[in-house]
């Protein structure tokens, strides 16, 4: 396609006309010229927005740019209501492959119902893949946000499913042809759909139910970098048993073969929690048929833990996440 603007003609074929999902408090939504979006709140809800981009995989890139976003606004206990979406795309994409994305894009947002408000399609020169950004726009009630530095001295740590489901999922399909020289189909058919498991809303409206104090979704960085920012960000220590970290074998095996360390790897699909009663939140996560497992606690000194048997190490600010060492080595 030629650099610039997407044509009038492509927009309304390919973009605007795979977007079918609406919701009754956005009273602007996307529009051949319409500029920016407006929603309708209630008296006692504030907005909640998080924006972010996806650049490590041009794999189901539309699908995955909505659910991260997604995941930001439920680890504030927040109802997603809609997104704007940037696109920056190459000038070889043709307009079939901007449906595909569009139409991924929107199959996430049908499922968590919510509505893609706007945004803007460029080609450019300057990305040799798309290039997704996705602000989302939710609500909650007042009084009622949750964030990430709500963590108290003496509170559990709880984490959700497993770690590193997202990275598994990205090596698996950026991967699949080497991959497939040491593993067997089904195996790697297996750790792809891991992508399905990406969405932590249940378990977000669970937590909110139960008082949780903190949630932060563990992304870059992996866990360990998910329990950095939430010590960080609560001024709080932590104590954490490495062996009661949950984690796929499938994590483990591919982590293995490429030399990276599971602990470190994007791991969205996994929500971090704290609360008094981290047994009591799990048992409720449970019953919604939601893993979870308590992993330690936040102390009240300065010191970030990590217990494997006799052994004790600290706990490092993130790194650089193992992901890029695989796809950018």
């Amino acid at each position: 396609m030629k650099i610039g603007k997407v044509p009038e003609s492509v927009l309304k074929r390919a973009v605007l006309k795979q977007i079918h999902t609406k919701r009754k408090e956005v009273v602007l939504g996307a529009a051949v010229g319409e500029d920016c979006a407006a929603v309708a709140l209630e008296e006692d809800e504030v907005f909640v927005l998080s924006t972010d981009p996806i650049t490590g995989t041009s794999v189901d890139v539309g699908e995955l740019a909505i659910q991260i976003t997604l995941n930001d606004l439920a680890s504030a206990g927040a109802e997603p209501v809609g997104v704007m979406l940037s696109a920056l795309l190459p000038p070889d994409i043709t307009e079939e492959d901007i449906k595909i994305l569009i139409r991924q894009a929107e199959a996430a947002c049908s499922k968590a119902n919510v509505q893609v408000m706007g945004g803007h399609t460029e080609v450019t020169a300057v990305v040799n893949q798309p290039v997704i950004t996705v602000t989302g726009v939710g609500k909650a009630k007042k009084g009622a946000l949750v964030t990430t530095a709500g963590a108290k001295p003496g509170m559990d740590i709880v984490i959700t499913k497993w770690i590193g489901l997202e990275g598994t999922s990205i090596l698996a399909k950026e991967k699949e042809t080497e991959l497939l020289k040491r593993f067997s189909a089904h195996f790697i058919r297996k750790a792809k759909k891991f992508d399905a498991m990406l969405s932590v809303l249940p378990e977000s409206a669970v937590a909110v139910r139960c008082g949780v104090g903190a949630m932060h979704d563990v992304t870059e960085g992996g866990i360990f970098g998910a329990l950095w920012e939430m010590a960080e960000s609560s001024g709080v220590g932590l104590e954490i048993e490495l062996k009661k970290i949950p984690v796929k074998q499938e994590t483990v095996e591919l982590c293995e073969f490429f030399g990276i360390n599971p602990y470190g790897l994007i791991g969205s699909g996994a929500m971090l929690m704290a609360s008094f009663d981290g047994n009591g939140l799990v048992a409720e996560l449970q019953k919604a048929g939601i893993e979870a497992a308590v992993i330690g606690k936040a102390t009240g000194s300065n010191d970030r833990v990590l217990l494997n048997g006799e052994e004790r190490r600290f706990l490092e600010p993130p790194k650089t996440d193992e992901l890029y060492k695989v796809l950018k080595g």
